[in-house]
């Protein structure tokens, strides 16, 4: 489900595990852009981060393999 834009403190859910990631940092590389990702129920400190290229689409962006909510379950 693609977004005007991936930001900080979004909640994406990951389409495979059911399980809800909150967005800590956005960023570019050259021609690409990133989110780092934590589980949202950890602490952060103890959370492992995953890193995710962002899918830009005249839609929006979006995130592959999850998707967009604020609904968290966490």
């Amino acid at each position: 489900m693609p977004v005007s834009s991936i930001q900080l403190g979004q909640v994406w859910r990951n389409d495979a595990d059911g399980q809800d990631y909150l967005v800590t940092k956005v960023y570019s590389e050259v021609f690409a852009q990133y989110a780092m990702l934590r589980p949202a129920g950890i602490a952060a400190p103890d959370a492992p981060t995953v890193r995710i290229k962002v899918n830009k689409t005249p839609q929006g962006a979006s995130l592959p393999g999850y998707t967009f909510t604020q609904d968290g379950s966490f």
